[in-house]
Parts: structure tokens; sequence; C-alpha cells
């Protein structure tokens, strides 16, 4: 019987440290109900007894729980406007060292394009990139920097050429972007956030979180940015109190600190 849900949420923090309060319950609930059956447990009690001592079931339940659709230039529009746009701001108060937030930055893919699209305006020397996220699974993926045709498929083709070897049917990303990136552990919901950036995106990942939780991200993100630093969000998602946080809009999905 799938019931006392409080509990269980309670004794998976104890285990991994992920608030399930943050997340819209209906949605959340459905999704974990769907893994507890798939392994055949009755009962929150039982499935919790199966992953305290089967450690590959524990990261797959950590797995399952964290959403990983990521692709190179997703939306290709919005980083046409980042060329464009938010990286000549960025850059009339900053030539020197950028530094950039990837957050919940899944398999890659993201930061990766980060630096490629900043190469057009710095040198690789002058990009500095933290990409974190909470899944160790996918991080380790974006270490390797392997990737399947479909990911890169919204490379522009010079990018392509320029930064991608082809090993068998796969592409591997070029050492000189990946120097460029430092991959780390981080969550979202319980870690102190880093601070003095020029740059931080977040996409596409607190759709799934309750306003209470969206509004102490972006307010934390907004701490996290140096002045006039640009805060870019997701294609799915708004921060409709943006002026409450104290962010001026510069489009439908860039924010900039003041």
């Amino acid at each position: 019987m799938l019931d006392n849900y409080e509990w269980f949420k309670t004794e998976i923090l104890k285990l991994t440290k992920i608030d399930l309060n943050f997340y819209k319950e209906k949605q959340m609930r459905r999704r974990i109900n769907a893994l507890v059956t798939k392994n055949s447990a009755k009962s929150y009690e039982e499935y919790v007894a199966l992953i305290k001592k089967d450690k590959v079931l524990f990261e797959q339940f950590v797995n399952f729980l964290t959403i990983n659709v990521s692709e190179f230039y997703r939306n290709p529009d919005q980083w046409r406007l980042m060329d464009e746009m938010v990286i000549p701001k960025i850059l009339e108060n900053n030539r020197r060292q950028i530094r950039i937030w990837s957050a919940a930055c899944s398999t890659g893919d993201e930061p990766y394009s980060l630096a490629m699209v900043f190469s057009k305006h710095v040198p690789l020397s002058n990009i500095r990139i933290l990409a974190t996220d909470i899944d160790k699974r996918v991080l380790e993926h974006a270490q390797v920097g392997l990737y399947n045709e479909k990911s890169i498929a919204g490379v522009p083709a010079d990018m392509k050429k320029k930064y991608f070897t082809q090993v068998g049917a796969s592409y591997q990303i070029a050492d000189e972007i990946k120097r460029c990136v430092e991959f780390k552990e981080h969550n979202l919901l319980k870690d102190i956030y880093p601070k003095d950036f020029d740059l931080i995106l977040c996409r596409n990942v607190v759709i799934y979180f309750t306003d209470e939780a969206k509004d102490m991200i972006y307010a934390k993100f907004f701490e996290s940015l140096k002045k006039n630093g640009v805060l870019f969000i997701g294609s799915t998602e708004q921060i409709s109190n943006y002026k409450d946080i104290g962010f001026d809009r510069l489009s439908s999905f860039y924010f900039q600190k003041p």
C-alpha cells in the first residue's frame, strides 16, 4: 500500500539530502510510485529498505528523481540572442576572466555550448565555467565529453568542425573546451550558492519545484551575480516577480542584476 508519503519524504531527506517538499507533490509522487512498483515493492517502507541495502537501487532512485534532458544549443534563438546581445553587455564590464555558472548542467551539453559561444568573443583562457548538478552519474558523463549525433545536432557547423572529433558513431568534445569547465555536485535546494558570476544559467529545472522554492532559488541567483550580471532561464519558465527580487528584464528569458 503506497501511503505514508510524509514518512517517505522524511526518510529520503535523511538518505539523500533531497527534500521532496520542494517538489510539486502530485507530479513527483506519481513518478516515485511508478519506480516503487517497478521494483516490486508493496509499500514505501519496503522500498526504503531496498534502497538502503542495495547501492544500485539507491543510485537508480537518485537518477530517477533528477530530470536530465539536454542538448547542445538547446533553443537556438535564445543562444543567438546571447551571442548578439547578452555577451556584448557582459563584456562592457569585464573582458578579463569571465565567470559563468551552469546550474543543473545535466550531461554537460550546456556548459560546453557556453564555452563555444563565448570563444567567438574572448580567448578560451578567459572563460571559467562552474557546471553543477545533483546527479553524480550525469556529471561523470559530462566529464567524459562524448555525445551522440542527436545531442550535437544544434551545434553550428563551424563549431562542430573546430571543437568535435568523430569517434565511431559518437563525437568527442575538444580538450581545450573541456578545460574551461569545472564540474561539481551541488543541490540547489540545500547547498550554499557560489558567488561573483557574470552569467548564470538555470534552464528548464525549476518548473518541477514549488513557487516558494522557485522564489528562493531566483533570489539566491541574484545574490550570486556580480553587478550587471545576467541570469538566463528556460523557455518553459518565467519570473513574474523579477522586479521584487531586484532584476531588470532584458528579454523573455534574460534578467540582469543592476
